[in-house]
């Protein structure tokens, strides 16, 4: 199966570091976030990866060059200017089967080849990897009626809600609601999908997962990835 890594945005977030270098190529460790999610791949079958790069492309290619070092054959797909993130999958060359898109800054232990055999089965057009996230406010909280009576007080309450961890699994026909050359974010082309009447599915994961798109998130990573290696880099599938 094919994979695609979205490597093409400014990382605006964690500057001044990415005016320098893209994001992807943040160092953690002795390797870069980029390096981490191509050893990933290969480690869970992917032999076909597609970077697709923007910003600072000539880095990124230099640094992951023809893919063979990393166990894949990796090619690149360069937009000249910003497309979102659903936008660069127009550009890519030979998405004729089932593929994967991913953040080029998502550290995870996600199984992807388990999400994969979930998204099959369940016969979708996507499946959205997903992670539970909790939010407490800390406040008390009032509502009240049209005539501002106090209807209900809640004092500080907690929020479970389930976000996107940057991983998709597609099929082909979604790249039909893609206009080449114009720009839409993956948000916007799941919500198309939905209008359409197409079958979305979440995958819901409860393993580690940062989308070190901040510079807390990138510090926290940076803190855990010698303690996490051998969980972000497992040994390659037989």
């Amino acid at each position: 199966m094919k994979a695609v890594i979205l490597a093409g945005g400014k990382g605006r977030r964690l500057r001044p570091f990415t005016t320098v270098l893209p994001k992807p190529l943040m160092p953690l460790g002795e390797m870069p976030i980029v390096e981490v999610v191509l050893r990933q791949l290969a480690a869970h079958g992917f032999e076909e990866v597609t970077l697709a790069v923007g910003y600072l492309a000539e880095l990124m290619m230099a640094y992951c060059g023809d893919g063979s070092k990393f166990g894949l054959r990796l090619g690149y797909s360069r937009e000249e200017q910003p497309l979102g993130t659903a936008g660069p999958l127009a550009l890519v060359e030979g998405l004729d089967d089932t593929f994967l898109v991913m953040n080029g800054d998502v550290l995870t232990t996600l199984d992807m080849q388990a999400m994969l055999a979930q998204h099959r089965a369940n016969g979708a057009v996507a499946t959205i990897a997903t992670h539970q996230r909790r939010q407490q406010i800390n406040y008390g909280i009032i509502e009240s009626d049209d005539n501002s009576r106090v209807t209900a007080y809640i004092e500080k309450p907690v929020h479970h809600y389930q976000v996107s961890m940057g991983v998709y699994v597609l099929e082909p026909s979604v790249l039909t609601h893609i206009a080449p050359g114009e720009y839409l974010d993956l948000p916007d082309l799941v919500r198309q999908l939905m209008a359409d009447g197409q079958h979305v599915m979440a995958y819901p994961f409860d393993g580690y997962w940062l989308d070190i798109g901040r510079h807390d998130d990138y510090e926290q990573a940076v803190e855990e990835f010698e303690t996490m290696q051998a969980q972000l880099l497992p040994e390659r599938r037989a």
